[in-house]
């Protein structure tokens, strides 16, 4: 045969496997669907397999009618489709059931209704010391004539209260707005306690009481990078100015803060917050700190040795090196806290006498009444007023050493008079021959003047003792701990 033909043989063959092949397919569909039983399935079988058979035998002998008989089976097929799809029952005659089943609630039906009688409400502010009764209540949504008329002539609270910025209050207020309790929460000294004014409602009428309680203490740690000063480093690393000043105090004597300062250095720090019923009240000590200057690392801790001396003190705490070495030197680097220097140790043109002379001393730019200290232990050796200096303190220290403190408006201590490294001995002013408030300081030994930085800087120190050496690698090692989760702080909020 050649190509391209088909003969009848091979069409008889090929039709009679599609007949069997389109039955059984519909067979099997029926099948599926769960519709026809089993009789009806096998007659369907075999009249298919019959209809098959007779469609060979008359395509045989009427091959000029094989359109016309593959057209007819295939309008049979599908009528057959038809009719069998109808024997499936209708869905609308198909039993229905009601299932009922008991479902039970997932919520307390008793809360369906709001509680609100005793509905206390809780409120916090800050006292401003221009505050009155009246502007605090506002301020803690209080709406209560009886609670006003009571804290007003109460003396305890207006003499807690009023005038006093930054004491922490806390209020239970009722829903309708009228106050169950007022508490407030201050320092007012060292001791390690805080303050406590309590009013409370009792009845129809309200009571005030003053208690004494023990703050407690928790570690902060925070780091951060120098941009354009520490100041504004540590604000925006959410640092306290007083712990900022305590960092600037503790490397003094290693890192010049007002001149050395480069964009890029950084400090970890962790610090104490000191407070009272879960509130801070204020912040405690630096703990330990590390600053990198020009890429050189500082760190400190503060390590305080348990005991107490021969005389039964108890041991004074101090700054240290990680390897024991005191920062703590003979003589501080400033005689006011951390400040800006309005004038250096150089030539300078003086602003009274209009000349060029030699500056020998450091002007501290400092407001009036700023306490002024002393860099070093010594003894007052005068205590007045002398020429330009104005108001004017003169400290001996030992191997002749001079410190002058100039121009002060109000001096604190008197001739003869000892005193110790960083004791408020006046206050600072413009007194003498000056321009404007500020602070006048002078090192001097055998008569010639010396830059107080520098000379802080070779001042002696005195090491940790070999007795407490062990307790202190100790604590050395947490310090070092902890100055590391500081400075991941920024490395976390950098990335």
């Amino acid at each position: 045969m050649g190509p391209g033909l088909y003969s009848k043989a091979n069409f008889f063959s090929d039709f009679t496997w599609a007949t069997h092949h389109l039955l059984g397919s519909v067979v099997a569909s029926f099948r599926h669907s769960f519709v026809l039983d089993s009789v009806l399935i096998n007659t369907l079988t075999t009249n298919g397999q019959l209809i098959a058979s007779a469609a060979t035998q008359f395509l045989k002998k009427h091959p000029k009618h094989i359109t016309a008989a593959v057209a007819a089976l295939l309008l049979g097929g599908g009528g057959g489709a038809f009719a069998v799809a109808n024997l499936a029952p209708d869905a609308s005659d198909l039993p229905v059931r009601e299932v009922l089943e008991n479902i039970q609630p997932a919520y307390n039906t008793a809360m369906d209704t709001p509680v609100v009688d005793g509905l206390v409400l809780y409120r916090s502010d800050i006292t401003r010391s221009s505050d009155t009764i009246d502007t605090l209540l506002k301020r803690l949504g209080i709406d209560d004539a009886q609670a006003a008329a009571f804290l007003r002539n109460d003396p305890q609270t207006r003499q807690a209260l009023l005038g006093r910025a930054g004491r922490n209050l806390t209020a239970e207020v009722q829903e309708s707005q009228g106050l169950r309790t007022l508490t407030a929460r201050w320092t007012s000294d060292d001791s390690g306690n805080f303050q406590r004014l309590v009013v409370k409602r009792q009845g129809t009428k309200f009571t005030s009481h003053i208690e004494t309680a023990a703050l407690q203490a928790s570690s902060q740690l925070a780091s951060g990078t120098i941009q354009s000063s520490l100041f504004a480093a540590t604000d925006d690393a959410k640092i306290p100015d007083a712990i900022a000043v305590q960092v600037a105090e503790i490397f003094s004597s290693e890192v010049d803060f007002r001149r050395s300062l480069r964009k890029g250095d950084r400090f970890s720090v962790v610090y104490e917050t000191l407070s009272g019923d879960g509130e801070p009240l204020r912040t405690g000590r630096v703990l330990s700190a590390e600053f990198v200057n020009a890429g050189k690392s500082y760190q400190a801790m503060w390590f305080q040795p348990s005991g107490t001396d021969a005389q039964g003190i108890a041991s004074k705490g101090g700054y240290y090196a990680l390897d024991g070495t005191s920062l703590r030197r003979a003589f501080l680097s400033s005689p006011v806290e951390f400040s800006r220097v309005s004038s250096g140790f150089a030539m300078r043109f003086h602003p009274i006498l209009k000349q060029w002379r030699a500056h020998l001393g450091t002007d501290f730019a400092a407001s009036t009444g700023t306490p002024a200290r002393t860099v070093g232990d010594g003894v007052v050796e005068f205590a007045g007023s002398q020429n330009g200096y104005g108001n004017v303190i003169f400290v001996k220290h030992r191997g002749n050493t001079e410190t002058v403190y100039a121009h002060l408006s109000k001096i604190l201590v008197k001739r003869g008079q000892g005193v110790s490294q960083g004791q408020t001995i006046g206050l600072v002013g413009s007194s003498g021959w000056a321009t404007g408030p500020h602070l006048h300081f002078e090192v001097r030994t055998n008569g010639v003047q010396h830059d107080p930085m520098k000379f802080a800087q070779q001042s002696e120190t005195v090491p940790v003792p070999a007795s407490l050496k062990p307790s202190f690698d100790r604590q050395a090692q947490q310090a070092k701990l902890a100055l590391n989760a500081a400075a991941s702080i920024q490395m976390s909020s950098v990335q």
